[in-house]
């Protein structure tokens, strides 16, 4: 059964990757119409020329911010994916205000217009910052999840349903590690890492997405969906993409040099899913933890069942420092299987230096005196390249 059919979708920050990815694959669902919406005008349109084709998708130039706007693109509209955010730590750190009128006052609007709009579902996208949050960006989308879970609480009627979802880190989103990574090998190296200990949750983009679309129909009211998702140590991860693509390039794996620049403001040693308070409230499921909410609706009756339940409570917070990570081998077969690697070559810049057709040879002087050349000319741009992506990796 198509669940999706003949319904009217809107998704918030479709010209990012996982509101651009939503919109790829909601356009085989039978959908009698879906409307798109982005503040970024130069990707916005490149989305439209590309979705040209389909007379049911309409994109529209938007700020989640004005809540006039919105109401006008939500007019009608059954459910509502909301995507757009600011997700970078390190700028959010730098803007902080910023970071909350867009990922706290812009979901308020979402929630606000959504109730006048009379709209079926709400899915609010969050990140596995928001646990235990240590930066600007994790408190703010902490802050949108308890609102998510507010809406739901005190609506009187039976819809909008609102919940949420949290992800771990997208592999090959934009702004991720491993775009940031394949341009410094592209470059000769060195490759960067905050801390050699690092370890994240990881999903792909298909994972993040399918996450999604299953929780709208799946939502009672008021969760946090998290995914089941392996855990890398970052790096293993630099360690096996310089391997794999440093030969690519024509250069020797041995020659990439992985340099540590320490942590940033506001990042995290591990990543957590799950905190130690709400694993009294979170249901097992096949492929997913439910988080369900502190603060039941005050105006429904709401029976939260779910089809799979394993079990219906945890034992321990579900964080990237608890449990298993991938091996190398493990993760070199996740990269190369799933096209990472060479998802990561395409989003190349055109611009970047084209790496050389001959390989130096190892610890000549030229080698050693282009190295200490680039160390001293570039260690503050990786450092602040670093600082802008090596944290996030959801777009």
């Amino acid at each position: 059964m198509n669940l999706w059919h003949n319904k009217r979708v809107l998704i918030t920050g479709v010209a990012g990757t996982i509101g651009h990815e939503l919109l790829r694959q909601l356009v085989r669902c039978e959908t009698s119409e879906i409307i798109g919406i982005d503040s970024n005008e130069s990707e916005l349109f490149f989305v439209q020329q590309e979705f040209a084709r389909f007379p049911t998708v309409r994109l529209y130039l938007a700020d989640i911010r004005d809540a006039c706007q919105l109401a006008r693109r939500m007019e009608g509209i059954d459910i509502v994916l909301h995507t757009a955010a600011y997700k970078h730590v390190f700028l959010c750190e730098q803007a902080p205000s910023n970071a909350v009128h867009t990922n706290i006052l812009g979901t308020q609007n979402i929630i606000d217009t959504a109730a006048a709009q009379d709209v079926e579902r709400v899915i609010f996208t969050s990140s596995d910052k928001a646990v235990n949050p240590t930066s600007v960006m994790g408190t703010s989308k902490l802050m949108g999840e308890r609102l998510i879970t507010s809406a739901n609480a005190t609506r009187r009627n039976r819809k909008p349903i609102f919940a949420s979802t949290r992800f771990g880190n997208v592999l090959g989103s934009r702004g991720s590690v491993i775009p940031l990574f394949a341009r410094q090998i592209a470059n000769g190296g060195p490759v960067t890492l905050t801390d050699p200990q690092m370890t994240r949750f990881i999903m792909t983009l298909q994972d993040a997405v399918r996450l999604v679309m299953n929780s709208v129909f799946l939502a009672c009211g008021g969760e946090v969906f998290i995914t089941k998702m392996p855990i890398a140590r970052i790096r293993d991860l630099a360690t096996v993409m310089i391997e794999e693509l440093a030969p690519r390039f024509g250069r020797y794996p041995r020659d990439i040099r992985i340099k540590h620049i320490g942590v940033i403001p506001g990042e995290k040693l591990y990543e957590e899913l799950m905190s130690d308070e709400e694993t009294r409230r979170t249901i097992e499921l096949s492929s997913y933890f439910v988080v369900l909410p502190a603060f039941r609706p005050i105006y429904n009756v709401v029976a939260y069942e779910y089809p799979h339940t394993v079990r219906d409570s945890m034992d321990h917070a579900y964080n990237s420092a608890s449990e298993p990570a991938l091996s190398p081998h493990e993760l070199r077969s996740l990269l190369v299987n799933r096209g990472l690697l060479d998802e990561a070559l395409e989003s190349l810049p055109v611009t970047d230096p084209q790496p050389p057709m001959t390989i130096a040879t190892p610890d000549s002087p030229a080698t050693a005196q282009s190295e200490l050349l680039r160390d001293g000319l570039h260690d503050q741009a990786l450092i602040n390249e670093a600082s802008l992506t090596a944290a996030d990796a959801t777009d």
